[in-house]
């Protein structure tokens, strides 16, 4: 199950850095503990590990790409969802270098003729305010309505996006307060592959991945990275691919580890590079709404005394974490397939945290695999015994059984309404699990009851 790799970075582009490793290399035992439970208790299908510092660079790799598939390793694909940003912010960035545009441009300057984006107050949204999360732009468009869950992305067009962003309402004036949008990362991404004459993806190839060498990290999937996928999972279904298209800046692209080590190391100066001054001007604090600090793209976190750059990633069927410790030179990056995240496991391996989290069994996976397996009645038999006797020894969040409701809206309504119910019973103050109950229940022509 357990798979560790040791490689470092070619020594021509790096820093002097001295490869060197030994026993110590290996991750401490309460993390291997940590990552098995979670691999057989099927939290995680796959976990991998990159590590970066000033001796190397290092991969630590945990189960397979799918039940029956090839144990994963650093060149193993996942979607990196909203680790994206950062690669926009970057990008937005190295345009302000090139002297291009400025953050203080107005986003509506890059829109085609005539089109304005609505404000309160005085204050334009500008580039600046799009990468930092204080444009004002909600973090959803109310015109998104996906015709397929599962890729909810795919159908969501230029002209919806410009449809919303030129006639919603805001509700706070722009600059006044955090608010993080996958809308205004997506449409910043957009606005610069319009001001190079390019797509998104080609920018990204040119100014990014092409330069560093990261051959493996791309929005549309090659042969090659298409055989080394690691599948998504919600609650132990494979789920879809998101193929995010307009908004593909927000959080559209595909990585390995290998590849993101390679940019931690150009971000941490341990590799030569022409993105330098792009790389700086992007962990520049813009302001500390919402975080210890918010660059373009990157959020700053201090913890233990240690400063950090992060950020997050989740779509249908991944969970990824970024970070790095620009004092220290060292980083790391976590990936997995599937909605259960790990990035405590980054956090606590670079310092920033001092203790892993206990892990139990999801009681919605057993659910679902007594659903799947048993039937329904059977799944109700077993949810009151563990509610009665044992809730305790099992994880039963709110959102694992809201996740799980969902996954069968569309194919096993019947299991929806029951899943959904079962979240009632656990959660009855939230107000989140009677909207999903309401909504499997209009499906169903219980329209009254739904509402």
């Amino acid at each position: 199950m357990y798979k560790k790799i040791f490689l470092t970075i070619p020594a021509v582009i790096l820093i002097g850095l001295t490869p060197i490793f030994s026993q110590e290399d290996s991750l401490p035992a309460e993390v291997i503990e940590s990552i098995e439970k979670r691999i057989e208790y099927g939290l995680n299908p796959s976990i991998a590990i990159g590590i970066i510092g000033p001796e190397g660079s290092r991969f630590h790799n945990f189960g397979y790409t799918r039940n029956g598939g090839k144990a994963v390793d650093e060149h193993t694909v996942y979607e990196i969802g909203s680790i994206t940003k950062v690669f926009t912010g970057i990008l937005l960035a190295q345009q302000v270098v090139d002297g291009d545009v400025s953050l203080g441009d107005p986003a509506e300057k890059f829109l085609p003729e005539g089109m304005i984006i609505p404000v309160m107050g005085e204050q334009p949204v500008t580039l600046g305010h799009l990468s930092d999360h204080t444009s004002g732009i909600p973090r959803m468009p109310s015109n998104f309505d996906p015709a397929d869950r599962a890729n909810p992305y795919k159908d969501y067009t230029e002209d919806l996006m410009l449809e919303f962003l030129t006639t919603y309402t805001p509700l706070r004036e722009v600059g006044a307060e955090y608010e993080y949008s996958n809308l205004a990362q997506g449409f910043l991404g957009y606005i610069l592959a319009r001001n190079a004459d390019t797509s998104y993806e080609d920018l990204l190839k040119n100014v990014i991945t092409g330069p560093l060498g990261m051959d493996e990290t791309k929005i549309t999937l090659d042969n090659n990275m298409r055989a080394n996928l690691a599948i998504g999972h919600n609650n132990g279904v494979e789920v879809s691919n998101w193929d995010i298209a307009v908004l593909a800046g927000a959080g559209g692209i595909r990585s390995t580890t290998s590849d993101m080590v390679k940019f931690l190391s150009a971000n941490l100066g341990l590799t030569e590079t022409d993105l330098r001054a792009a790389m700086d001007l992007a962990m520049e604090k813009r302001h500390t709404k919402g975080a210890d600090g918010v660059g373009l793209g990157w959020h700053m976190v201090e913890r233990n005394g240690k400063k950090a750059y992060t950020h997050t990633g989740g779509t249908g069927g991944y969970r990824t974490f970024a970070a790095m410790i620009p004092a220290e030179k060292r980083g790391i990056v976590v990936f997995s397939n599937s909605t259960q995240g790990p990035g405590d496991l980054g956090r606590y391996l670079l310092g920033m945290e001092d203790e892993l989290p206990e892990i139990k069994p999801v009681l919605a996976l057993k659910i679902a695999n007594i659903i799947d397996e048993q039937g329904i009645d059977e799944a109700w038999t077993y949810f009151n015994q563990v509610k009665k006797d044992s809730l305790e020894f099992y994880d039963a969040g709110e959102n694992s059984f809201n996740n799980l409701g969902y996954s069968y809206l569309n194919d096993n309504l019947e299991a929806s309404l029951a899943v959904f119910k079962m979240n009632i019973e656990l959660y009855p103050e939230a107000f989140n699990v009677y909207d999903s109950y309401g909504e499997a229940l209009l499906k169903a022509g219980k329209r009254e009851e739904g509402i």
